[in-house]
């Protein structure tokens, strides 16, 4: 798959799916709980926040893992409800407590 308008398409191979995980409770509860299971919230935040792009400040993303403004800004977003959860629920809460989290 070519991808033009981004330096490094292969970091949407990540981003992409951590974005749709999130978007979805029903697979956070099917996956994210289940122990033997590689993925779960850390998994997801590691990828949008650390190694992929950065939904604290997704700007300098734009052109790498990010194709618009619009992205940007959705991901900004992102960031700050993460935040907002987090702060909550608390930083080493278990995943079970982020899903229950009304935010």
């Amino acid at each position: 798959m070519t991808d033009h308008g981004i330096e490094v398409p292969v970091f949407r191979l990540h981003v992409v799916p951590a974005v749709l995980a999130l978007a979805s409770p029903s697979w956070q509860r099917d996956v994210w709980l289940r122990p033997e299971e590689f993925e779960g919230l850390d998994y997801v935040v590691t990828v949008l926040f650390d190694d992929f792009c950065n939904a604290d400040d997704p700007a300098p993303w734009l052109g790498k893992s990010l194709r618009t403004e619009e992205e940007v800004a959705l991901m900004k977003e992102l960031g700050e409800v993460y935040s907002t959860v987090q702060e909550e629920v608390g930083r080493g809460a278990p995943d079970e407590v982020y899903l229950d989290a009304p935010a």
